[in-house]
């Protein structure tokens, strides 16, 4: 039965009044083109939940395709062709300007084509589009070296929209640009041919296999030399940061066709070609730097003296305006010196020196101050090489944009706007964006930006759907381009054209130089079905259509402002939706409901059950990804909590309440499936797993270990210096063959250490909570807060003793336990410390370490990263280990309590891409700090996963 006849026969799209179905024979098309299992997805929650991205651009696609490799591109690009229907690429999905979304083919690229590979040392680096900034700057980190573009939303963003948007940020400026540092592409055009921009024969291939392109390249490039006008513009915009239009100075810039073509594709927003893989020069990684905040009376002070430091050559000088401070001054995590300052009209400049080495910056920071004395700061012009001051700086600068969104109405967008001037036009140009603020009624918009480079940024809160004012909006954009453009300025500098300027392009470049950006586009895409609308367009209007909406939804997720930051960090990225998705298909199940469409409401709420709830691992990681600091697993629990079966329920909460004899009996079953032939038990398990719910029954596998010993129990002693909370995860789970577990590694190194502690009497009958909370069981939760908080207050002596727990996922659950009652006044100094940060403190210094390993993979977890226990544990790793080997690749493993036995495609896809980087290597060790993460790396890699804490037992062994 092909695609066509599938959907024909049912489901809710056909029927939907908001999601029109696709034409058949495209989809059978597709499914030719792209065979392999999950390549093609028409599902509406795949469909809609790709829709959205960073924008406040919203397109549904007709389908949604995954090609592997650039075969599968060029395949992709026929059908296109054939079937009349526009083809756009998306990654990251970060970009701002609506670049990134199509009703056509949608292409996710973020999977397939993240190869990473080093050259020379360091000093270059090949990479696939689906790549992000944060993993390739890690690997080039050991070689002291890093990217040139350092955009903020380097966590998330991939090297194809780096390449495709010409991405700078806050240090690199026109300097180190992708423009400036990009080497070659590996390029797909649209008419399938592959051509590597960087072979020695590059130039003649392109000749040969696309003669039109070649000669029409060459007679722009003699076009544009030959217009002094033309020249005079090109030199002027792209003398400043400019993402408008295509890059036009590479025809002034290089001679070859092949050349000229490389860095027409930079900035071209996936317009022209398919970028396979980049190769990069690299710059040197400086890793110490002197920051200072210098606060002006006015912008005119600020402004006027960025000549003068930008003389001292310092990476960075952002600017903050007055409004920015007051909004900056309302996070309790802002620096004193800017608590200190009674805002009136006053703007500052954070200023950044950075180095090689501690020296070096310091004799930079020495050379400035004269400067620094000279220009009329209202304040003391004082540089700091402290880290925590540093941090809480760049906390304010780049936690502004969070703040605001944050803080803005339900139902409204947040828009983040980007341009760039002369240096010399700033003041003026802020200025009048000020007046165009008041003209226009938004009130508290932040203007703040790169102001070295003249580039400023400025948010607008606007509602987009029923009931905003559209007309405000347009009206603001028209007369922000007069500003810009009178200025002197680019309408865009980093963010891209895409589809909020290309009305405007024109207008920026005068009708000759558009005129070229059209034949550019003809040469290279003649159809025209290449991401159609972005950069070009004849609607004058184009800026103001397919708004995003974005309905009220679930106080947990409602202020998402779809950034998509939380995506790489997510465990299920790769095997059903992220956490970002999980969010707007809420909206989309809203706006479903709003509009009386049952049909596509039903459809997502049953595909919503796996994709957006089972295989959530609730592990938080979102959260420290997010500027607004949503943790997605909140909602989540909550929706499991409103479905959760009835009868798991009692029977769960039953367990809180006789929690000693269900975990022994759980141990004690895995002692003997451990010792029954494996067939016996899969058989009957996987049976059992297609009667009863697949999310309520676990699969067992072979690399699970016997149960543990029960643990102690007792009352506190009069020299105890702590009370230790062993995890009962230790009891359910033994420890790894050979190995004592963390329970007792612990015991004996504060044995070995002198350092006496006490056991919380009934210890054996509590938990964290964690598995009742995850799984949404309220009833279970609250009866095990009302069992351990008191006990933990007992055995403390009210707080005098810390609670120190030797699994970090339990030592999380601890904290989270807590929380809600210290905010009410309960247990007041309480504390809760992990294992690995108490044997870092206090037992590591007065440990003989008498052997050591060659060799250890680490692997953080969920909770150490959330619980800022990673530099610690490393710590721990090193003192007992010669090497110590962090995966550039690690994330959750998910196996999150017992999520990898009920759903262990969710660990197999979380941990793949950190297996096969361990397979490059071999190592003596293989560590962790939580039981159930050392399981699931122990089913990811065949290697036995200890506590590093037993590592530490045996390196201090007698």
């Amino acid at each position: 039965m092909s695609i066509a006849t599938k959907q024909s026969n049912g489901g809710g799209q056909a029927s939907s009044s908001l999601l029109a179905p696709a034409d058949p024979a495209l989809l059978d098309a597709l499914l030719l083109a792209l065979p392999g299992p999950g390549q093609l997805r028409t599902r509406a929650l795949d469909r809609l939940a790709l829709g959205h991205d960073a924008s406040h651009y919203f397109l549904t696609p007709t389908a949604v395709v995954t090609p592997r490799d650039a075969a599968d591109v060029g395949r992709l690009f026929r059908v296109s062709a054939a079937q009349g229907v526009p083809l756009t690429f998306r990654s990251g999905g970060t970009s701002l300007s609506g670049q990134a979304g199509t009703a056509g083919i949608l292409a996710d690229t973020r999977k397939y084509f993240r190869d990473i590979e080093i050259l020379d040392d360091g000093a270059r680096i090949r990479v696939g589009p689906g790549a992000t900034v944060r993993q390739v700057n890690a690997r080039l980190a050991r070689f002291g070296r890093k990217l040139g573009p350092d955009p903020a939303s380097e966590i998330a963003c991939t090297l194809g929209g780096v390449v495709n948007n010409n991405s700078s940020g806050m240090a690199c400026g026109t300097v180190q640009n992708t423009y400036q540092t990009l080497e070659s592409l590996v390029l797909v055009l649209p008419s399938g041919t592959v051509i590597d921009t960087g072979a020695a024969d590059a130039d003649t291939k392109l000749r040969a296999t696309e003669p039109a392109l070649y000669e029409g390249l060459a007679t722009l490039r003699d076009r544009v030399r030959g217009n002094a006008e033309s020249v005079r513009i090109i030199t002027r915009q792209f003398s400043m940061k400019n993402t408008m239009g295509y890059g036009l100075n590479s025809l002034v810039d290089h001679t070859r066709p092949i050349d000229i073509l490389t860095h027409l594709i930079i900035g071209s927003e996936g317009t022209l070609a398919f970028v396979a893989s980049a190769v990069f020069r690299t710059v040197p990684l400086l890793r110490h730097a002197m920051t200072g905040l210098l606060v002006f009376d006015d912008l005119s002070g600020a402004t006027g003296s960025l000549p003068a430091l930008v003389s001292t050559g310092p990476a960075t000088i952002e600017l903050l305006d007055a409004t920015s401070l007051r909004v900056a001054q309302s996070d309790p995590a802002c620096d004193e010196i800017i608590r200190r300052i009674t805002v009136d009209k006053h703007s500052a400049l954070l200023v950044e020196y950075q180095a090689d080495s501690a020296e070096a910056v310091a004799d930079m920071a020495a050379q400035a101050g004269p400067v620094l004395r000279s220009i009329p700061v209202a304040g003391p012009a004082e540089l700091t090489a402290d880290p925590r001051a540093r941090a809480r700086l760049w906390h304010t600068r780049k936690g502004l944009y969070t703040t605001v969104a944050e803080a803005r109405p339900s139902g409204t967008t947040a828009l983040l706007e980007d341009i760039v001037v002369p240096v010399p036009s700033l003041l003026n140009t802020c200025e009048q964006l000020i007046e165009l603020f008041g003209k226009h009624g938004y009130t508290d918009n932040v203007i703040f930006g790169h102001a070295k480079d003249g580039n400023i940024h400025f948010m607008l809160t606007e509602q987009l759907g029923a009931g905003g004012d559209l007309h405000r909006f347009a009206e603001f954009t028209e007369d922000m381009v007069d500003v810009v453009l009178e200025n002197g300025g680019n309408l865009k500098a980093e963010h891209g054209t895409g589809r909020i300027m290309a009305p405007f392009v024109r207008r920026q470049y005068g009708d000759e130089l558009y005129d070229v950006t059209l034949q550019i586009k003809q040469l290279c895409d003649p159809a025209g079905l290449l991401n159609p609308g972005v950069i070009i367009t004849d609607d004058d209007q184009a800026h103001m259509r397919d708004l995003k909406v974005t309905p009220t939804v679930e106080e947990e997720v409602d202020r998402c402002v779809e950034c998509g930051y939380c995506e790489p960090v997510c465990p299920s990225r790769d095997l059903t939706t992220t956490p970002r998705q999980r969010i707007v298909l809420r909206r989309e199940m809203e706006r479903a409901r709003a509009a009386g469409d049952t049909a596509l409401l039903d459809e997502l709420e049953a595909e919503y059950a796996y994709d957006g709830v089972q295989t959530c691992a609730v592990d938080g990681m979102c959260s420290t990804a997010c500027p607004v600091l949503i943790n997605t697993g909140d909602l989540v629990r909550r929706l499991r909590a409103e479905t959760v079966n009835k009868t798991a329920a009692k029977g769960w909460s039953y367990a809180a309440k006789h929690w000693a004899t269900t975990t022994r009996i759980a141990g004690a079953a895995l002692t003997v499936a451990d010792k029954t032939p494996d067939a016996l038990i899969a058989g009957p398990n996987q049976l059992g797993r297609k009667v009863v719910d697949p999310d309520l029954l676990p699969l067992y596998s072979a690399e699970l270990p016997g149960g543990g010993p029960q643990r102690h129990s007792g009352t506190a002693t009069g020299n105890a210096q702590f009370v230790f909370f062993s995890a009962c995860v230790g009891t359910m789970f033994g420890p790894a063959d050979g190995g004592p577990g963390a329970r007792e590694a612990f015991v004996r190194l504060c044995e070995r250490a002198g350092i006496p502690f006490s056991y919380p009497p009934d210890l054996p009958d509590l938990c964290c909570g964690t598995p009742w909370k995850s799984k949404g069981i309220k009833d279970g939760y609250r009866t095990m807060v009302r069992k351990v908080l008191p006990r933990l207050w007992a055995a403390s002596r009210k707080g005098e003793l810390p609670i120190v727990c030797d699994a970090s996922s339990c030592t999380e659950g601890l904290r989270h336990m807590l929380e809600s009652e210290l905010a009410a006044g309960h247990f007041p100094g309480l504390r809760i410390v992990d294992a690995t940060a108490f044997v870092a403190e206090h037992v590591l210094p007065r440990l003989d370490i008498k052997r050591r390993k060659a060799s250890m993979a680490l692997h953080p977890t969920c909770s150490s990263t959330q619980l800022g226990l990673n530099d610690q544990l490393k710590e721990v790793a090193e003192a007992v280990s010669e090497s110590v080997t962090v995966p550039a690749s690690w994330g959750c493993c998910a196996f999150a309590g017992d999520r990898g036995m009920l759903h262990p495609e969710l660990t197999a896809s979380a941990s793949r891409a950190e297996a096969q980087e361990l397979e490059q290597s071999s190592f003596d060790s293989y560590a962790s700090c939580n039981r159930t993460c050392e399981l699931g790396m122990t089913r990811a890699t065949g290697h036995d996963y200890q506590h590093v804490l037993e590592v530490v037992d045996w390196a201090s062994a007698p």
